[in-house]
């Protein structure tokens, strides 16, 4: 290999490599940030882009595209001291590719950090039930509070979805018991007011019955009143027809009485006519 043609070959490498290094082709979906002798200077956007050899430098190359940030799982502590476990994921966009790469050291772990730091805020402002219940208003709130420095941050928090927000295992395990608890006190009052009503409804049919058995006897003891006074309207005077039906009752009564098993002997009176006028002068003497 001759002289000269050594030199034309580097001028050659020397030409090829300074074509390649000043002519830069960009992706759609990205942007590349230049700098000139370590300064911004440009950025590059989607197709062909001419930069001057040696003095311009592609610095940082950004996806423009959504880019998902999945924020790890972390312990909370509520209003009311319970502590529950939440994660998120958000949906950011590099809007602004110059602060994205000078505003911050690394702007993914920079949104996360600030996602995680401002969910426990939020959430440390709740009680255990709200939190729980409120997963669209703490979405609500925490893309609302981390809006502003995103945009310092030439990022566009476009969504932040809370992907599980639950109770910790040791707080699963007490509300567990308590629930236990307040299922066992609930049974309790309600066997207990059973009880009561049915304390009540037996209390009520012994007065029922009371009321009725005193009514019955009253209806009773009329009854034989008006019975005693027919009789007595009827008979008048007369003692024969009382004497028979006094007789008849006598009577009566000593059969139920012989019929009785306990019954051993039966003493009858000698006259029993003289027996029943004695009843008869009694009563006459009574009314």
């Amino acid at each position: 290999m001759t002289e000269g043609l050594a030199i034309a070959l580097a001028i050659l490498v020397f030409v090829v490599v300074t074509i390649a290094k000043g002519v830069r082709l960009v992706s759609q979906g990205e942007e590349w940030v230049v700098e000139r002798l370590g300064k911004y200077h440009t950025t590059l956007r989607p197709g062909l882009n001419i930069l001057i050899p040696y003095l311009d430098k592609v610095a940082y190359k950004l996806v423009t595209k959504d880019i998902i940030l999945d924020v790890q799982e972390q312990e909370v502590i509520t209003r009311d001291n319970a502590v529950i476990l939440t994660n998120a994921i958000a949906f950011v966009k590099v809007t602004d590719p110059v602060k994205a790469v000078y505003g911050v050291t690394d702007f993914s772990e920079a949104i996360r950090n600030l996602i995680m730091t401002t969910l426990r805020s939020i959430v440390g402002e709740m009680e255990l039930d709200e939190a729980l219940s409120s997963r669209d208003k703490i979405k609500a709130r925490l893309r609302e509070s981390i809006a502003d420095e995103a945009v310092d941050w030439g990022l566009t928090v476009k969504s932040v979805e809370i992907q599980d927000i639950k109770p910790s295992p040791s707080m699963q395990k007490a509300m567990e018991l308590q629930a236990a608890a307040e299922r066992e006190r609930k049974a309790a009052v309600t066997k207990a007011e059973g009880a009561k009503q049915a304390a009540i409804l037996e209390a009520e049919a012994r007065l029922e019955s009371a009321k009725r058995d005193a009514s019955a006897q009253v209806m009773l003891a009329e009854a034989s009143a008006e019975s005693i006074r027919r009789v007595s309207a009827g008979i008048g005077e007369q003692t024969t027809p009382m004497l028979y039906l006094l007789g008849e009752k006598y009577i009566t009564a000593l059969e139920k009485l012989g019929e009785s098993g306990s019954s051993k002997v039966v003493i009858m009176p000698a006259d029993l006519q003289e027996t029943l006028r004695g009843l008869v002068g009694r009563l006459g003497v009574r009314s």
